[in-house]
């Protein structure tokens, strides 16, 4: 362990703690900021000069206006095509009758390849509107479920075919869009 000592008057030695000593001396007297650097604030937050208010500034002490409702939940709309479905939903689309494959985002709101996922997944809902039907399963709030589909890793998709003869094809990970359409157009 090293100890630093500084030798200098005692008048102007300011002690941090007993292992550190800093030397401060008082600015010169001709110091000045050149005119551009000077601020135009006396009230600045980065001021030298004492205030008068001791209440920090910030953003949340300003008054906020809301200027619309907020959205149910993260990442999911009401416009938005691929819809967030609950597990009982899914066995049911997945026991019933269906003419098309069926598609089964895991995801979670924290995860930021599944907010990729999701953006391709919505692209995807466009271009084939019936040709596949496109869900997502929030892993947070269906844990069981993700947990018995055995979801390891986020995002999984599961491509589900109507035809009950055919395996499903399962992929964890982000994947390019075009994948996703080999998938659809070839596999099912």
């Amino acid at each position: 362990m090293a100890l630093l000592q500084i030798h200098t008057p005692p008048h102007n030695i300011t002690t941090l703690s007993p292992i550190l000593s800093f030397h401060s001396s008082p600015p010169p007297h001709n110091f000045s900021l050149p005119h551009s650097l000077k601020s135009h604030h006396q009230n600045s937050l980065f001021s030298t000069t004492p205030t008068t208010k001791n209440t920090p500034f910030s953003l949340s002490t300003l008054p906020r206006k809301l200027l619309c409702q907020p959205p149910n939940g993260k990442y999911v709309r009401e416009d938005y095509l691929v819809k967030k479905l609950t597990a009982q939903e899914v066995q049911e689309l997945v026991k019933g009758e269906r003419n098309v494959p069926l598609i089964i985002d895991f995801y979670a709101t924290w995860c930021g390849p599944c907010i990729l996922m999701a953006q391709e997944l919505e692209m995807l809902a466009v271009e084939y509107p019936d040709n596949a039907l496109i869900v997502k399963v929030d892993t947070d709030d269906e844990y069981e479920f993700a947990r018995d589909m055995q979801v390891r890793g986020l995002p999984t998709l599961l491509f589900i075919s109507p035809d009950p003869n055919k395996d499903a094809i399962r992929t964890e990970g982000l994947i390019p869009i075009q994948m996703m359409r080999d998938i659809i157009d070839n596999e099912m």
